[in-house]
């Protein structure tokens, strides 16, 4: 796992303080994740959940469940997920990879009363660059913009969908 970016919520200058923490995920073997603690702190990384060598089939999706747990634990606890909902993959190996995380982060929340929603990739890039088709260089470059240093797409992608919550949800499902 990697962790990036601390950067305060901008509210905090106008003087009002998020009630809520929120996780924002976009799912895949490298994992973006942001989450805005209860202390209105954005903080941004990845984490990897590519198996290993001696690994079964299911441990991925045993560590995703683990690094939730520790995540909500640490964090917490989480007022609601959003996630980025992709529809189509190149690749079967990264449909399925997908599949199973969306299926554990889902069932993981239901098993806590948390709500979670999918944003369209689409929507995501087109509030992050105003290009609904945006590549991965100009997602790392709107994070920027808003401060953060993302390591990678994953973790851009995961910050753009925390700031669509926010403006457009108020963080909330």
């Amino acid at each position: 796992m990697t962790l990036n970016s601390e950067v305060p919520d901008p509210r905090l200058e106008q003087g009002r303080l998020p009630v809520s923490c929120i996780l924002a995920l976009d799912l895949g073997t490298s994992t973006g994740w942001t989450i805005r603690g209860h202390d209105a702190l954005i903080t941004s990384g990845t984490v990897s959940l590519r198996p290993g060598r001696f690994d079964g089939g299911g441990m991925r999706y045993l560590r995703f469940t683990n690094w939730l747990t520790e995540i909500d634990r640490l964090s917490g606890p989480i007022a609601a997920i959003w996630f980025e909902e992709v529809r189509r993959h190149v690749g079967t190996d990264a449909a399925h990879v997908y599949g199973g995380l969306m299926a554990t982060l889902t069932a993981w929340a239901e098993l806590r009363g948390i709500p979670y929603q999918g944003v369209p990739v689409g929507t995501i890039k087109r509030h992050a660059t105003g290009k609904g088709n945006a590549d991965k260089v100009a997602m790392i470059a709107a994070a920027r913009a808003r401060g953060f240093s993302p390591a990678d797409d994953n973790e851009a992608d995961a910050i753009a969908i925390l700031h669509w919550a926010i403006e457009t949800n108020g963080g909330v499902a």
